[in-house]
């Protein structure tokens, strides 16, 4: 499966007007380095059960929550490296299991046709998962443009700009061009600061400068209520939507 990562981190995040990205970008330059992906687009499905029990369950805020997704750096090929991704959040504290695998292999996982190719501690717990919640199912696909960083002083501080945030509920594939409906207004970003420890004084500084507000802010809770707020809940909980 080639690459296995575990992470326990903070993750703050802030939702950026157009001239406050442009600031911080050019204001981080000297403090940081662009990251092994650098510029790309990246893109989701998030698995949920027929009545979305786990984002229901999320924007509750509750001390503990869980998510399930497959992810890739652009549209993913059979053969392509994919990322099986189980983040948990307990007491502000994310906690990030990933896999990495072909999108073949992914698929067939999560379509119950055959197990993972190789066993370890995080394979285990995704099997518990997927057992656990029993009917899960391709919920929404998301995908945004990201700009990441990471400290010149400490390489497990990471800094990432996401653009263009759109969701869509069908077509959801993988190998799928990216593109659906904004989830935010086009110009605006989100920023997210990953970090292990406390915050550095020189980005507490400049975030002040930009007067940068700390938000609570969920990709995949925002178009979930988007389509609450469309009218969609009935279908939405019949499982309607989907299919459709």
């Amino acid at each position: 499966m080639g690459v296995t990562n575990v992470f326990a981190r903070k993750e703050l995040k802030y939702r950026l007007t157009a001239s406050q990205d442009r600031f911080l970008r050019e204001a981080l330059a000297p403090y940081v380095t662009p990251d092994r992906y650098g510029e790309s687009t990246i893109c989701n499905i998030y698995y949920d059960t027929p009545d979305f029990r786990l984002i229901r369950k999320s924007i509750e805020k509750p001390v503990y929550k869980e998510k399930l997704r497959l992810r890739s750096y652009g549209p993913a090929g059979p053969d392509d490296a994919t990322f099986l991704e189980l983040k948990k959040k307990y007491k502000g504290i994310v906690y990030k299991r990933r896999i990495s695998l072909s999108e073949r292999d992914a698929m067939n996982y999560l379509n119950g046709t055959s197990p993972l190719p190789e066993k370890s501690q995080i394979s285990r717990e995704l099997d518990w998962f997927l057992a656990f919640y029993g009917d899960l199912r391709p919920a929404v696909y998301l995908n945004y443009d990201r700009t990441a960083y990471y400290s010149n002083e400490d390489p497990d501080l990471r800094i990432t700009f996401d653009r263009n945030i759109c969701f869509r509920t069908d077509d959801l594939s993988l190998q799928s061009l990216p593109g659906g409906r904004f989830v935010i207004r086009p110009g605006e970003s989100i920023l997210e600061i990953k970090a292990a420890g406390a915050m550095p004084l020189w980005l507490t500084a400049l975030l002040t400068q930009a007067n940068a507000q700390r938000t609570s802010f969920s990709k995949y809770g925002t178009a979930y209520r988007m389509l609450l707020e469309e009218g969609n809940e009935q279908r939405i909980m019949t499982g309607v939507i989907l299919s459709a």
